[in-house]
């Protein structure tokens, strides 16, 4: 099996993926569109996606993905992010200016790097600022990665943990182009997607199909559909298996009152 991720070997997605496939190959590619085409395009893959994180939440590009490509989320991994700061071995820790990572990464730390007075720049990776550095040898720059990023190429770790809060956690799918069979014993989850009419009670019509049935949602997100001002899809995870009674049921009560529906998938959790 060939798992597919976006960025550089020591990314967070990298490290999701060895988590839960430590013998499977592991592919990095430039974005997380080109993870899904890829995922859609070879036989036996599978890909990551990070989705939601504890400090600056969803990530709405990738639940557009999920809509647009028929791709079904097959697991959920839940990864405590830390971040390090690190050089090249020579630098002197007053001599830096500049800190690269992924955006997402520098909002994660935005008040250390505020403190420290240091200039963000955004690079597509936080393993891939690491590569950058090493390849181009500037001095005045600091990386913000995971710890295991240092050894792999070759850096100094300065600093550790400086995210904003401790309790920093991001989300991931696992995504493919068939369905797995779920392991016994996990905690399960559905996530599905749905339009609804602008009309009055709507939502509250919508969610009670499931409080009805006792199904517990975890999380809601509405997205504006694009090229519909003012028109919205709604996300939502829910606790259970879609193959159950009352999941189905619920299903089915929901699909009498919105205009389109479509279930991105039922899966485990694994938690670190």
């Amino acid at each position: 099996m060939k798992v597919f991720y976006q960025g550089e070997p020591g990314c967070f997605s990298h490290i999701a993926a060895q988590k839960v496939f430590p013998n499977a190959e592991k592919k990095g590619v430039s974005s997380f569109e080109a993870v899904v085409k890829r995922v859609l395009s070879e036989k036996n893959s599978i890909g990551i996606l990070p989705m939601e994180n504890t400090l600056i939440g969803k990530i709405s590009s990738n639940y557009d993905l999920l809509l647009k490509y028929s791709v079904n989320v097959v697991r959920e991994i839940i990864i405590r992010v830390r971040f390090y700061l690190m050089t090249l071995p020579e630098v002197e820790p007053d001599k830096i200016k500049q800190v690269w990572s992924h955006p997402a990464a520098l909002e994660q730390c935005k008040n250390y790097i505020s403190k420290k007075g240091y200039e963000p720049v955004a690079i597509y990776d936080t393993a891939g600022g690491a590569k950058l550095l090493r390849e181009r040898g500037t001095k005045n720059v600091a990386i913000l990665a995971d710890k295991s990023v240092a050894e792999r190429y070759k850096l100094k770790i300065i600093d550790r943990e400086i995210e904003d809060n401790d309790n920093n956690y991001t989300r991931f799918f696992v995504i493919s182009n068939g369905k797995k069979r779920l392991k016994k014993g996990e905690k399960i989850k559905t996530s599905i997607v749905f339009g609804v009419k602008n009309v009055p009670g709507i939502l509250f019509k919508c969610l009670s199909v499931f409080a009805l049935r006792n199904i517990n949602l975890c999380s809601i997100e509405s997205r504006p559909i694009h090229g519909k001002p003012w028109e919205y899809l709604f996300f939502i995870d829910f606790e259970g298996d879609i193959k159950e009674e009352r999941c189905k049921m619920a299903i089915e009560g929901l699909k009498e009152i919105v205009n389109f529906i479509k279930i991105l998938g039922t899966y485990g959790s694994l938690e670190e």
